[in-house]
């Protein structure tokens, strides 16, 4: 059923979408059936590329069932492994973004498959430079997200930032804003700080949808936005090589508070610490493993359907704005 209200912005009108809302890339997390919900809802569902596993992006193509989706990559990694892009672009996608690192080897190429490029950025010369690259949608990401980003703008800010930077530099550019969107409520400051629309993670985390265990679902549901940090250990830990300026927001755990702060020491005892993860894995362990989710988690008490969240988010966005 569609959603009895609409909000149109220069990014429906862009990307052909009913509703200003775009469902974060979450590497691991968003696979073919979050995006079709998202997009079969009237926004527009993102599959994360993750870290360049070809074989899992074209299963979740197939899960998607057709349906027209974008496609979100690490551009550190791709940059090492640059074949799911041209998967990616084969589909004629909505969109494909980029995040965390030099958009601009891939710009022309993605461009060249007549696909839009959307381009998160965590601060102001990021964004200038997902200008000059001639990225054609800005996510400005504030430190309230959950996952990969860095820790020095709040999306409050940053986002009137990244706005009047594009007005002046790319008057016909759409920003959406991400970091802290989880209901209508945040949807409506999102457009009020003059963004296009909203890019939404943590909250389409918590959907039967989205490629979380019962287990984890339950893990962040228990948590509060208090309970989250942001921190570098988990990527040491699991051995992800991200650069240096960014970290992960995610919710803390034993593991966490024990190696927060002595990131040194760590790296001292890597090997130790990396063996007993892995034994975390293997049993599920919420002591040593854990979720990446933002802020916006203590707002969350239950899993819901991606189109009830969309279609409600939208509905009180609007009802906010049309008050007296």
């Amino acid at each position: 059923m569609s959603p009895t209200v609409s909000l149109s912005t220069r990014l429906t009108a862009f990307l052909g979408i009913e509703q200003p809302v775009l469902s974060a890339p979450m590497a691991d997390v968003a696979g073919g059936r979050l995006a079709a919900a998202v997009t079969g809802a009237g926004g527009l569902g993102l599959i994360g590329g993750g870290y360049g596993d070809a074989d899992w992006l074209q299963a979740q193509i197939g899960e998607a069932g057709g349906v027209r989706v974008g496609y979100g990559f690490i551009t550190w990694s791709l940059a090492g492994n640059p074949a799911p892009l041209d998967l990616a672009l084969e589909q004629l996608p909505a969109t494909v973004m980029l995040s965390f690192g030099d958009l601009r080897p891939f710009a022309e190429r993605i461009h060249a498959a007549g696909v839009p490029l959307t381009a998160q950025v965590q601060n102001l010369e990021q964004a200038r430079q997902a200008l000059d690259a001639g990225a054609d949608i800005i996510v400005a990401q504030g430190c309230e997200a959950g996952g990969h980003g860095m820790s020095a703008r709040s999306t409050f800010t940053l986002v009137p930032d990244v706005v009047d930077l594009a007005a002046e530099r790319s008057p016909g550019t759409p920003v959406v804003a991400a970091g802290g969107v989880a209901d209508g409520r945040g949807l409506a400051a999102a457009l009020a700080l003059g963004a296009d629309g909203a890019l939404v993670g943590t909250r389409f985390w918590a959907t039967p949808e989205a490629l979380v265990s019962p287990r984890a679902h339950r893990r962040g549901l228990a948590a509060g936005g208090d309970d989250t940090v942001r921190t570098r250990v988990y990527d040491y830990v699991r051995q992800r090589d991200w650069p240096e300026q960014y970290d992960a927001r995610l919710v803390s755990n034993a593991l966490i508070e024990a190696w927060h702060g002595n990131e040194s020491e760590l790296v001292a005892r890597l090997p130790e610490a990396v063996s007993a993860f892995r034994e975390g894995v293997a049993a599920e362990d919420f002591d040593v493993i854990t979720v990446l989710v933002g802020e916006a988690i203590g707002r969350i008490t239950e899993l819901r359907p991606a189109a009830d969240i969309l279609r409600e988010m939208v509905r009180d966005a609007a009802g906010i704005m049309n008050r007296d």
